[in-house]
């Protein structure tokens, strides 16, 4: 066998969204790092949508950003129009989304890759893993060429055996014109990986001159676009508009008479789909007292001619797809640049992955991305930079990076896979985290920035930035706490432009936790030096302050069974009571903590007391299993 005259750190395949991040992190933090990629054109391509961020997504974005992610800058700088969704609600319930011109998007990332040190970008088929004793040790390219690794990151998207439908038309493929993976479908086999099948979809992009805008309603961006790095200062790129439209009664008729086309329900398509982004066929299946379907008309770039139809995917055959599209208002003219088509490929349970996403099964082997059945590029970017920082921690023998589910919603994200598995694919909403109000947007530099400094992934002017303004924060706080603001004809008069009133002195801080007055309100009562952010910061802990107390007390709680560590030489046939199945579910899982056992879907608070007083029992007989 060819070996390659170079030996790795880390070796990453695949070099989309989770690619990407796994690489750049490992890289940065010293690893000599390899990026392998069917096509290095195709670097972070926007296979589906071209945006990135939305509701709990742009929360995700956000954290990557404040641990040293790349994933936000890349958008900030390729972005084309920037909207922060739920501004009438809760900071909690906040989330920013950008539309992206998306060869841009790829075409910085690739520069950011090929000029970051120590990371070679590769093009090639990663046919096969190399594995000795259990242990991870190189890949083996399409050339037959073996390349050595200590750790190997697994992200291979759609790749893994992909079957691409349209109608009764379906062929390999990854993507759409590239290539399927079909060796390493087989090596993850053979090493004893059990694999299953998901299901995803696109719709069709459309030609724009065949588009009738003067029937749509505009959807434009915020008038100040908001970054989404917490480096990026600006927006440079003009801001495009998207379009509404909606499907009709015509629409679904086509679609009902045609079901029987479908390989969705015709039995063809065996993998499933995601239940909160779903075909048109299975909107109209599901849905059937629903008269109309909102339809986004998304530009994919500032020079592109096409349009991407978000809320319109489907696997029909290419006929219906052209009729029930023409009964669109707006689109009774439209023609096809590329069809919508249904994707199945392989997966692997996220069960069998510790929370580092390193695999139990082989050591130094991690996964991230769709291969763990996800959906979504920044669900996809999140695992990547946490797989890429545990490989190159691992290197060094140091101490893994473990994010909380209290700490970001990439700890939500991973703590729900890798503990509950997933039945179709996963995506991240804000009802799953418990401690939202502690996960917003606006604060994940409070949350994450220290430990991202602590990496090596955040530089030491960011974070002397950074403390700067926590500190600013902090002092702000006190400031206005110490502040009294007394009812005198002046006071009176600024309060009263608000609606308000105040017959009783009361602290700045008191009175900004009213909602009638905001920061600026509290400006004109006792002025400020502080910047937007900070403003932003002491305003959110005035208003939510007993809720966030609240919150604190219940992470506090939640981090009490989380500290109860399992030892990792655990007999759980021992445990007095236990039931089989929960045995099966421990054994299987191997949680690391008490919280985390506690979190294994179908797991009973009975079956975690019994698993707790045996944990007990070990302890105070000197810490083995009896």
């Amino acid at each position: 066998m060819l070996v390659y005259d170079k030996s790795y750190d880390v070796i990453v395949v695949g070099a989309g969204h989770a690619g990407c991040e796994a690489a750049l992190a490992a890289a940065r933090m010293g690893a000599l790092t390899a990026l392998f990629t069917i096509n290095v054109d195709n670097v972070a391509h926007m296979s589906c949508n071209p945006a990135i961020g939305g509701l709990a997504k742009g929360n995700i974005v956000k954290d990557i950003d404040a641990l040293g992610g790349e994933m936000g800058k890349n958008i900030d700088e390729t972005g084309i129009q920037f909207r922060v969704l739920n501004m009438k609600k809760g900071p909690a319930v906040r989330s920013s989304r950008a539309q992206a011109d998306k060869d841009l998007y790829k075409l910085r990332m690739q520069r950011v890759i090929m000029e970051q040190s120590g990371l070679d970008l590769k093009q090639g088929m990663v046919e096969s893993l190399s594995i000795e004793n259990g242990e991870i040790n190189g890949i083996i390219a399409d050339t037959g060429m073996l390349y050595r690794a200590k750790k190997v990151v697994l992200c291979t998207g759609t790749f893994l055996k992909g079957l691409i439908h349209i109608g009764d038309c379906n062929y390999p493929a990854g993507r759409m014109n590239e290539f399927a993976s079909v060796g390493m479908s087989d090596s993850l086999t053979k090493a004893g990986f059990h694999l299953e099948r998901l299901k995803t979809g696109t719709p069709a992009r459309l030609d724009v001159n065949t588009i009738d805008f003067s029937k749509l309603d505009a959807q434009h961006g915020d008038e100040f676009a908001k970054p989404f790095s917490f480096e990026t200062e600006s927006i440079s790129l003009p801001q495009l508009p998207c379009y509404v439209t909606y499907t009709n009664e015509k629409t679904h008729q086509i679609i009902r008479d045609n079901m029987h086309r479908s390989p969705l329900y015709g039995g063809v398509i065996k993998g499933i789909g995601p239940r909160y982004c779903p075909s048109i066929e299975d909107k109209v299946k599901k849905f059937p007292d629903k008269t109309r379907h909102q339809i986004f008309l998304e530009p994919e770039g500032l020079t592109s001619r096409e349009y991407y139809a978000n809320g319109f995917s489907s696997s029909l055959p290419i006929d219906v797809q052209i009729a029930m599209y023409r009964t669109v208002e707006g689109l009774e003219n439209v023609e096809f640049v590329r069809p919508a088509y249904a994707i199945e490929y392989d997966f692997i349970q996220p069960t069998g992955l510790y929370s580092t996403l390193e695999t139990k099964l082989v050591k130094g082997l991690y996964f991230a991305g769709q291969l763990n059945g996800t959906s979504g590029y920044e669900e996809a970017a999140a695992q990547g930079l946490v797989a890429g920082i545990n490989a190159a921690l691992a290197i060094g023998g140091n101490e893994p990076f473990i994010v909380g589910r209290e700490q970001s919603y990439i700890g939500v994200m991973i703590d729900d896979l890798v503990n509950k598995g997933v039945d179709e694919p996963y995506r991240m909403f804000t009802s799953r985290a418990e401690y939202r109000l502690q996960l917003r947007e606006d604060n994940a530099e409070y949350r994450l920035t220290d430990k991202g400094y602590e990496l090596g992934l955040i530089s030491k002017a960011r974070y002397e930035r950074f403390c700067l303004e926590r500190q600013a924060k902090d002092d702000d706080i006190a400031r206005l706490k110490s502040v009294r603001i007394t009812p005198s004809v002046e006071v009176l008069g600024v309060l009263a432009q608000y609606g308000g009133v105040l017959r009783n002195p009361v602290s700045a801080f008191e009175l900004l936790k009213r909602p009638e007055y905001d920061y600026s309100t509290i400006e004109k009562l006792c002025g400020s030096s502080a910047n937007e952010r900070v403003r932003e910061q002491v305003e959110i802990n005035a208003k939510y302050e007993g809720y966030i107390e609240r919150q604190e007390n219940e992470i506090e709680k939640f981090r009490k069974t989380e500290s109860v560590k399992i030892p990792d030489n655990i007999e759980y046939e021992g445990i007095i009571g236990l039931r089989r199945e929960y045995i099966d579910k421990l054994k299987t899982i191997r949680p690391a903590t008490l919280g985390q056992a506690a979190r294994i879907k179908g797991m009973t608070p009975a079956a975690v007391a019994l698993l707790h007083v045996h944990i007990s029992k070990i302890k105070n007989s000197g810490g083995t299993d009896a």
